[in-house]
């Protein structure tokens, strides 16, 4: 069995799957309901719409279909779901990218996702741990910081790529801490990683479930979470905002529909969200690997999305990071 698949199996409930073909209240039609991730099968993102969707189909009473359409910074995802009907059975898992397009690649569909888009509710965050390897002079991420600023450009952070999470983290940091660490751009978090087991890269900002072997061996070291507090599953490990108060940077997602839809139907679905979201169960099996899901119904969303972008985007200024 895949890692993706021994992943998604411990996030379903054994033996239940999604009923097609029952009522549903609110006015969603009796049709399945569709979900599109803008990245490809076995990311992050679609090992958590799986599991998040497989509940809400049962909390729904229908059938829950995961469409993967990668591609073009997530706005080809983006604008399928903008172009299909808005009855509420066709949605997309937005992330990040709804918060940093507008700046960054400000051409690209929705180029207003406030006004494009129908939130529905917050659905999950990922934390990025800074990571480097055991033999890095610094031992805590003071040290790190004061090593930064004792080599001044030599220093250098992988990323899984322009633009993404992690490289706006890694920027964010450059500025909270007055360093000037050298970026170096991966296609994807694998390669970025086997770069800095190799000694070719300083550090760089890893999912927990990404680097938890190279933590148990020791092989790595992870000197500080991009969340707000510490991570229940690594108590000893600070928080950035520990040594910088107001520092956050996560992976978050949460579910849009058309901005058409009309508002009974974005209850109901706020509403199912909302119960699969409270499932303790549910959420133990996420925080064990560094994912919690994330209060907030539409307004939550609304106003998260809206201080994501102007937080995203004076960095993206900031920094002058172009997408093209």
């Amino acid at each position: 069995m895949h890692r993706r698949d021994l992943l998604l199996s411990s996030l379903l409930a054994p033996g239940v799957a999604a009923r097609a073909g029952a009522q549903t209240a609110g006015g969603v039609p009796d049709r399945p309901i569709t979900i599109v991730v803008p990245f490809p099968p076995g990311a992050l993102s679609d090992i958590m719409t799986r599991a998040l969707g497989q509940r809400l189909g049962q909390e729904l009473g229908q059938t829950i279909v995961i469409d993967n359409r990668p591609g073009a910074g997530t706005s080809v995802a983006s604008a399928y779901v903008l172009q299909s009907r808005p009855d509420g059975t066709t949605l997309l898992m937005g992330s990040n990218s709804l918060a940093t397009n507008p700046t960054a690649l400000p051409q690209l569909p929705p180029r207003d996702p406030e006004r494009e888009l129908a939130p529905i509710g917050l659905a999950y965050m990922s934390a990025f741990l800074l990571v480097v390897r055991d033999d890095f002079p610094a031992r805590d991420l003071a040290g790190f910081i004061a090593y930064a600023k004792a080599h001044p450009g030599q220093v250098n952070f992988a990323s899984s790529g322009v633009g993404a999470v992690n490289h706006l983290a890694l920027e964010l940091l450059n500025r909270s801490a007055g360093i000037a660490l050298e970026h170096i751009p991966f296609r994807g978090g694998a390669p970025a990683l086997i770069e800095l087991r190799a000694g070719r890269v300083a550090a760089f900002l890893a999912t927990p479930a990404d680097v938890a072997s190279q933590l148990r061996d020791g092989s790595l070291r992870a000197l500080a979470t991009t969340t707000a507090q510490r991570l229940d599953q690594l108590p000893d490990v600070p928080a950035i905002a520990e040594l910088l108060p107001g520092y956050e940077a996560v992976y978050w997602q949460a579910l849009f529909a058309p901005a058409a839809t009309p508002e009974p139907v974005v209850r109901r679905l706020a509403e199912a969200l909302q119960a699969v979201k409270a499932d303790a169960e549910f959420r133990a099996s996420l925080a064990a690997r560094g994912v919690s899901l994330l209060p907030g119904g539409p307004q939550e969303l609304r106003d998260y999305l809206r201080r994501e972008t102007a937080i995203w985007g004076r960095v993206i200024r900031e920094a002058n990071i172009t997408l093209e």
